[in-house]
Parts: C-alpha cells; sequence; structure tokens
C-alpha cells in the first residue's frame, strides 16, 4: 500500500475526555503561525488535508486533529456534539502548548470552527471556512434528506461496503488521476472511524444553526467556495463569508475537491492562510493547479 507524505502523528491525553490523535507538524521558525486543521463529517484529518500537508508544511506550524469516533479520534460514550469535538480540538491546542491558531474547517469542521472561536477565543487569531455553512435544515427537501441517514448506518455495516467503497474512489478519481496510487490508503483511512459516533455527528449536523451567534465571533476570516458543490450549496456558504465578512477564494470544484483536485485545493487553502497571517507569498514557488483554466480559483472579498 502507497502512503502520501504525513507529518508525525501523536496521541494526546485530554483529562476528563480521552485520548486524541493528532498530526503535528512544526516549522523549524519557531514565529510561524500555527494552523489547526479541522475535518469534515465521516472524513479524518488525513483524508480531509494530505493533499495540502506539504504546501502548508513549507509555511506554517500546523496541527491536524481526528474528530471523536472519526479516523483515529478519541473514543466515548457520549453522544456526539459539535461543541464537544470543539472542546476537544482546544483541549489540543492547550495541552501542546499552543497559544494561537488560525482555525481552518471544512465542511463538518467549519462548526467546529465557528463553535472553538466562540466558546474559546483567545485561541483562535483567525478562521477559514471551506465548503460549509451556517446550516443545513432551511429547506424541506434538506430536512428530509438528513431523515434518510438512518440508512447510512446498515449500509456502513454491510458486507459489500468494502467493495462499494473501493469502486466509489476509483470511479472519483479516474484512470489517470495523480491521487490514483493512493486509493488503496485511502479506501483503508476511510474506513476508520467508529459508525455509531459518525451517525451521530450526522444528527448533529441536522439540527446546527449558527445564524443567530456567529456574527459575533468578531475574527478576521476566510471562505473557501466550492463553486459546484453538490452538498453544500454555494449560496449557502457565500451567505457564511458574508456573515463574518471573509475573504473569500472561490474553486471550481465539488464537495471532494481537495481529492478531485488536490493541486488546486492546496493552493487555495495555503493562500487564505497566507492572507490571514500576512505572509507574501512567492508566485514562483506556488503549485500549479491540475489543468490550469482561466477561472479555476478566483479571490475577493466580501462585505456585510
Amino acid at each position: 500500500m502507497r502512503l502520501p507524505w504525513l507529518p508525525p502523528g501523536r496521541t494526546v491525553r485530554l483529562e476528563g475526555r480521552g485520548e486524541a490523535f493528532v498530526r503535528w507538524h512544526q516549522h523549524e521558525d519557531p514565529t510561524r503561525p500555527t494552523v489547526l486543521l479541522l475535518h469534515g463529517w465521516t472524513a479524518s484529518a488525513d483524508l480531509q488535508f494530505f493533499t495540502a500537508y506539504e504546501a502548508l508544511a513549507e509555511h506554517y506550524s500546523f496541527v491536524a486533529v481526528d474528530h471523536r469516533g472519526h479516523g483515529r479520534g478519541l473514543r466515548t460514550s457520549t453522544v456526539f456534539q459539535l461543541e464537544d469535538a470543539a472542546d476537544d480540538a482546544a483541549g489540543v491546542v492547550r495541552e501542546l502548548g499552543i497559544s494561537e491558531v488560525i482555525a481552518v474547517g471544512y465542511s463538518m469542521g467549519g462548526p467546529i470552527a465557528l463553535h472553538l472561536a466562540d466558546r474559546h477565543p483567545e485561541l483562535v487569531r483567525a478562521i477559514v471556512v471551506q465548503a460549509t455553512a451556517l446550516e443545513w435544515r432551511e429547506t424541506r427537501h434538506e430536512r428530509l434528506r438528513w431523515k434518510t441517514l438512518r440508512l447510512l448506518g446498515p449500509m456502513m455495516r454491510s458486507w459489500a461496503y468494502p467493495t462499494w467503497l473501493r469502486f466509489a474512489i476509483r470511479r472519483l478519481l479516474g484512470a489517470d488521476h495523480e491521487l490514483l496510487p493512493y486509493a488503496a490508503w485511502l479506501e483503508a483511512e476511510t474506513r476508520r472511524g467508529d459508525n455509531l459516533t459518525i451517525l451521530q455527528a450526522g444528527r448533529a449536523l441536522s439540527r446546527y444553526d449558527a445564524r443567530p451567534w456567529a456574527g459575533r465571533l468578531e475574527r478576521p476570516a476566510g471562505a473557501l467556495i466550492t463553486t459546484h458543490d453538490r452538498l453544500v450549496q454555494p449560496r449557502k456558504q457565500r451567505a457564511l463569508a458574508e456573515l463574518l465578512r471573509a475573504h473569500v477564494v472561490e474553486v471550481d470544484g465539488d464537495h471532494l475537491v481537495p481529492w478531485e483536485r488536490p493541486r488546486l485545493f492546496s493552493d487555495a487553502t495555503l493562500s487564505l492562510v497566507d492572507h490571514l497571517s500576512g505572509r507574501r507569498p512567492s508566485p514562483a514557488r506556488r503549485p500549479e493547479p491540475l489543468e490550469p483554466a482561466a477561472g479555476d480559483a478566483r479571490s475577493s472579498h466580501v462585505d456585510a
């Protein structure tokens, strides 16, 4: 099985909570900001961000957390709540002796990043939200879609699930994709999570609505908008960016753009962190997107 480049992993003991698994890269320059990477639902830190690890590692320290029940994340009998995942992340930051972070949250990681900034504001220097929204329950169609969540459990426990997953990954990547050598690793990593906790996380997302409180966070913000996203509607992503007064980078991709167009995702993520940290990037050293085309990634600023 071929593995991508991964930074060192370690277990962080959180008093009264459990043991959290993290990837921790420390830049040789201790003055560089630390980025906290918060992954999406059903994923792990590696699955979500491995295509951006090397670009971030060149310029920043970072910590990538596996949320409870996801990947190698802590196991607990407590029902999954987004607020608890945010408190887990805060505990990791404190245990590692990090004073503040730029929190980057993809999909479900966006709500966790917002809760982190709300509940532990002293730890959060800035926020980057990616392919996420203020809520996913506004329309009748969205509420009905969440009701089908109960079908996910039997599917994940089915004997046919590994075969289906293998087929889905290879179909997504296609025959000549640069990530195809990692397909076996992607499949194995996807199956690490605890099925019950993942289902509970889905129910927590179905109830999530940050519209009443997200506007009070008052943190510098960036937003990655996936313009062809069929899971999180782009109009909802833009509504969140507007509320946060975020610097926006738009990427022409669907919800799995970190896999579908990894170089473009990496470039956009680094660009947003650069903007919030104040680092001046060197264009000559920036990675080129896959199949570069005009309009692939667009940067702007949203003012509420």
